[in-house]
């Protein structure tokens, strides 16, 4: 639940600031959006409005296989006064079992999917399989032999995609390459850099139980995602 709040601050805070922004440009007389005929007031389109978000918001995380009929009944009781259906004392046991079980299933689906892009993968040329499932190809071989060592801080250029091409994160799009403690990162790389030489690029495989397991640590990045990184290893930092 704390999650979805912080969802929805964060629109709003977005919509906020899309009207501080417009307020400044001043070149030309705002247009009024007139609200569609269903909505008689500002009221009504406001709150139409923030149905919108909040089922944006619980989509992206997941819910959207969730009793609608029943999520409009919680709030019209909450707004009525109502007693609620279920007690304060189990609300967040419900929510976090629903969502345990939303992401298993996820999980499994998306390992069966790893499972066998990575057996196809590993018959690549090219393609390196450890011991610990992780994989990986040397695109660039770095003119340093200096590695990492775990407890070392150091300066990456990376670019993360999902088996189906969509990038989750990229220094590289940002144009700024980011320091890092080895001992910091997902288990995937912290064993991939410890085998890097400064200077060297390699593209990783990292399956789910290397990288964030059954967890989704953002909208982007499902339960059981296998993951696929460009890495480049810039310099080991200097304390």
């Amino acid at each position: 639940m704390k999650r979805l709040f912080i969802c929805l601050l964060l629109a709003s805070f977005g919509a906020n600031a899309q009207v501080k922004t417009a307020s400044k440009v001043a070149a030309k007389p705002a247009i009024a959006v007139k609200p569609a005929s269903a909505f008689k007031n500002g009221a009504d389109s406001a709150g139409y409005a923030l149905g919108v978000r909040i089922g944006q918001n619980l989509k992206a995380q997941g819910f959207d296989a969730i009793n609608l009929p029943n999520l409009y009944r919680a709030i019209g009781d909450v707004f009525t006064g109502k007693t609620t259906a279920l007690p304060e004392a189990v609300l967040d046991k419900c929510i976090g079992e629903f969502v345990q079980k939303a992401n298993e299933q996820k999980s499994a689906g998306a390992k069966k999917a790893a499972v066998a892009f990575l057996a196809a993968n590993a018959k690549k040329p090219g393609v390196v399989t450890l011991a610990s499932g992780l994989q990986y190809v040397v695109v660039k071989a770095g003119a340093d032999t200096t590695k990492p060592k775990l407890t070392d801080k150091v300066k990456c250029h990376y670019h993360g995609t999902l088996l189906d091409g969509s990038i989750f994160d990229s220094s590289v799009e940002r144009g700024e390459p980011v320091v890092f403690p080895v001992n910091g990162v997902i288990k995937g790389w912290q064993e991939a850099l410890q085998l890097m030489t400064v200077g060297s690029k390699w593209k990783l495989y990292v399956p789910s139980d290397l990288a964030y397991g059954d967890s989704s640590p953002s909208p982007k990045i499902g339960p059981g995602s296998l993951l696929v990184f460009d890495v480049e290893l810039i310099s080991i930092e200097k304390e």
